[in-house]
């Protein structure tokens, strides 16, 4: 047998040995019933090659749980990034999306305002007209806001003008502007 074979084999070499024994015991009337081998001590030198041979296993051994514990921790580690991009990445895909939505929300309010204040100029516009036709204007009035309007499309911004076909009219139109400015009462 094996060394190793001998170390872990006892019931075996015991049951060999007992049989041995009993037969060669047997011619002088001695039955051998049981026998134990407690001890195997092998030489020196097997001793110290064991001895090596079971420091080189255990030290395999614990390279091999080392190496396994360090490959388990990359990998959390490994996870436990991934994890975290991951998280990073939707708190700024939410972020962006709450960032768009109060951006769209100004954007409405500010389009609501401008509708609110447009309605209210054109509102105000329109009064304006009713009134002016409930008074009943008459040519002096109306021809002075003709000339208010010719001077808004004539400020300067415009890069054409188109002048009335009755300009000759302007000069009477200016002079009945002068009449009424002198007509009104002074305070």
């Amino acid at each position: 047998m094996e060394l190793d074979h001998t170390l872990t084999s006892r019931d075996v070499i015991n049951t060999k040995i007992t049989a041995t024994l009993d037969t060669a015991t047997d011619k002088w009337g001695i039955k051998v019933n049981r026998v134990e081998l407690k001890n195997i001590i092998p030489p020196k030198e097997i001793q110290d090659a064991m001895e090596k041979q079971m420091k080189a296993e255990r030290e395999r051994r614990e390279s091999i749980l080392r190496a396994e514990g360090e490959k388990r921790s990359q990998i959390l580690v490994a996870e436990g990034e991934k994890e975290s991009a991951i998280l990073r990445a939707q708190a700024e895909k939410e972020s962006a999306i709450l960032r768009a939505d109060a951006v769209r929300e100004q954007k409405i309010r500010e389009a609501q305002g401008e509708a609110e204040a447009i309605m209210m100029v054109q509102k105000a516009l329109a009064d304006s007209i009713t009134l002016l036709n409930e008074a009943s204007p008459t040519d002096r009035v109306l021809t002075i806001k003709s000339l208010e309007a010719f001077e808004k499309a004539a400020d300067g911004k415009a890069t054409k003008l188109i002048i009335p076909s009755n300009i000759a009219s302007l000069a009477g139109l200016a002079a009945s502007f002068k009449e009424m400015v002198t007509d009104l009462p002074k305070e």
